[in-house]
């Protein structure tokens, strides 16, 4: 195990929030009504704080003088890391929904695992991840059932979702030979465990929300290589704006 290996997980990990918790700060001014509009921005600022942690501890790790800010605004889209679910368009609130409570999960049993990882930084990071997670699931889990369990209309546009969704959801659970090194050395998670455990809660709320599961299906992924949808490309155009247009700027 080298010390890049270390950055590049943890890199990774900071992608992913960094990247869903921009998608989540576009329903600022935009949700169903005030307090939901609030409660997903504060989801949205717990998934950047989430990313601040993993992407300052690379930058420290790596020790090539770079900061958060660096990797956040000066990489470019093929050096990002995250999985594809998380850069999707917002799409409507029945989207949002759906791919958060898929996202949330997976992430509530994925940083208690991390709790245990050998990595003493990586373990704090997942322990403050797993209070905020549990938060998360509660309430997407809530929505899953009023929208699943709602209104025709509000049935129609979740399993709509639920559907175009959950050929992303695969790439979640995917090992590659980076993760598989850091799993035998106790730093990573094995993903296939965390699957164990998703898969039931899932199952289960998609038939208490009156939801059929999808037929299986898988995507191709290729987040973790820097291979993206279109979509990101454009996310990034917006997120990284100000300093590319006033290149080393500091509030």
């Amino acid at each position: 195990m080298s010390k890049q290996t270390i950055v590049e997980y943890a890199t990774r990990l900071g992608d992913d929030a960094l990247i869903l918790g921009h998608r989540l700060s576009e329903w600022c001014s935009n949700g169903p009504f005030l307090e939901e509009d609030i409660a997903t921005i504060n989801t949205s600022l717990d998934y950047i704080g989430r990313a601040r942690m993993f992407l300052s501890y690379a930058a420290e790790l790596e020790g090539a003088g770079r900061t958060e800010d660096d990797l956040a605004y000066t990489r470019d889209c093929r050096d990002f890391k995250n999985l594809l679910i998380n850069e999707l368009p917002r799409g409507d609130f029945a989207f949002t929904t759906v791919r958060q409570f898929l996202v949330d999960a997976f992430n509530l049993f994925f940083f208690e695992a991390l709790v245990g990882s050998t990595d003493t930084q990586l373990a704090a990071i997942a322990a403050k991840s797993v209070k905020e997670s549990r938060y998360h699931l509660r309430r997407s889990r809530d929505w899953m059932l009023r929208l699943g369990d709602g209104t025709e209309e509000s049935h129609r546009r979740t399993q709509t979702a639920l559907d175009d969704l959950w050929g992303y959801t695969d790439e979640l659970f995917h090992m590659d030979p980076l993760e598989s090194e850091l799993l035998d050395t106790g730093v990573a998670v094995d993903r296939a465990a965390v699957r164990l455990r998703w898969e039931p809660l899932v199952t289960e709320l998609i038939d208490a929300a009156t939801l059929q599961l999808p037929q299986p299906y898988t995507l191709p992924g290729g987040g973790r290589q820097g291979v993206h949808t279109e979509h990101l490309g454009h996310l990034l155009a917006e997120l990284q704006f100000v300093q590319r247009a006033y290149p080393g700027l500091q509030w």
